[in-house]
């Protein structure tokens, strides 16, 4: 079975990391949270974004960025509005990390700076106003975009009506 890894630095907005441990326990994916956080993860907000799926989630708490990495060896993949790279332009090997940074400010720029490569971008309108997507969006975006690239591992692929027979 493939792993794919989701980071989160730093999230401020519970609803979002809700939503996005959702997507992260519909697909397989493993989500890690790397404080500080700006919320608690008893928070209601999160809960109930993430709630029936909670039991499906595979979650780390790292307690900064020096933790996270010192016990993770990567390949990591960083999300920013400022990379020069597209994210579909990218192969995402197995047990690839899509890294997110907090919605206020987005990963720190030494480690974008330090990265080049290895950074990458969703592509929007060319206005300044547009400044980025949703985070959780954008993580949904990343997810199954690694996971097309990988034909869906151990996903069901197709559905079927539920008052019709087949």
């Amino acid at each position: 079975m493939s792993t794919l890894n989701i980071v989160l630095v730093e999230p401020e907005i519970p609803q979002n990391t809700g939503n996005i441990s959702r997507t992260c326990a519909a697909t397989g994916a493993r989500l890690h949270l790397v404080k500080p956080m700006g919320f608690t993860i008893d928070d209601r907000k999160l809960k109930r974004a993430g709630l029936d799926y909670w039991h499906l989630l595979d979650i780390t708490y790292y307690e900064g960025l020096d933790d996270f990495f010192a016990k993770n060896a990567g390949p990591f993949f960083y999300f920013s509005t400022k990379a020069k790279h597209i994210h579909s332009d990218v192969a995402y090997p197995d047990g690839a990390y899509l890294v997110f940074g907090k919605e206020t400010k987005g990963l720190p720029e030494w480690l974008l700076h330090d990265n080049p490569e290895s950074c990458v971008r969703l592509p929007m309108i060319d206005n300044d106003s547009a400044r980025s997507l949703n985070l959780s969006n954008a993580v949904a975006v990343g997810v199954f975009e690694v996971l097309r690239q990988w034909n869906y591992p151990g996903m069901r692929t197709s559905g079927h009506l539920t008052q019709y027979e087949d």
